[in-house]
């Protein structure tokens, strides 16, 4: 099993304030935006771990925007990158290669809890009309990915009881395996337009998103891990 030069930690980061071990619940909303994108693209500018790098297979990659209303450490806004399929612990499975969030505390946990490799930033968010919103994220007030998204009007039900997904992050010398649950309401959307710094994110604007979904008042549970050992 080939080991990751890419170490995960939290040995640098600010002693949190708030220490909130699995299992989290959570609500809020969300965009979820589905490409189709090239090997070469991911590969190139996914932001992959050397062990996703290996491990990558494809499929639809996604991007993730969401406002977490409550969590067992507050409120705070997400983004993150999840470049497609993978086969790690022989199994097919989802892997995050890049995530921001606005909340120290967030990164801090994330990273112990389920290896997921956060890092903050600032967001700011603008609703323009009842339908639509502007997403910036910025670091140092520096804008590197701005997103605007009008909702539809048709609303569905979505839960990962039909979709059920895993998702499988290194932490050091363990494979961290987790199984999050999700329902909502969700709606079909428009990206109307998107910018993106690729020194900070996966640069997917030559590329129409397959689909555009806009989630509402949903409830997630984030379990507790199950971590194994890597086999060197």
């Amino acid at each position: 099993m080939l080991l990751s030069q890419q170490i995960l930690s939290t040995e640098t980061l600010p002693a949190p304030s708030i220490l909130a071990p699995a299992p989290w619940t959570l609500t809020g909303n969300g965009y979820i935006f589905l490409y189709r994108l090239p090997k070469k693209l991911i590969q190139e500018n996914g932001f992959l771990a050397d062990y996703q790098n290996v491990f990558y297979k494809g499929l639809v990659s996604s991007i993730m925007l969401v406002d977490y209303h409550t969590t067992p450490v507050g409120p705070y806004r997400e983004l993150l990158f999840i470049p497609g399929l993978f086969k790690m612990v022989d199994k097919y499975t989802f892997s995050i290669s890049k995530i921001y969030v606005s909340d120290q505390n967030s990164v801090w946990n994330g990273i112990e809890n389920w290896g997921i490799p956060k890092e903050w930033a600032d967001f700011d968010v603008q609703q323009l009309d009842k339908r639509a919103e502007k997403i910036t994220v910025s670091i140092e007030d520096k804008p590197f990915f701005e997103a605007t998204i009008r909702r539809g009007t048709i609303s569905f039900p979505l839960t990962t009881a039909l979709f059920p997904f895993r998702i499988t992050q290194q932490l050091r010398k363990d494979w961290v395996l987790t199984k999050p649950e999700a329902s909502g309401k969700a709606y079909f959307g428009k990206l109307t337009d998107i910018k993106v710094n690729s020194e900070l994110f996966p640069d997917i604007t030559p590329f129409n998103p397959v689909a555009v979904l806009v989630i509402k008042d949903f409830q997630m549970k984030f379990p507790e891990a199950e971590f194994r050992k890597i086999e060197l």
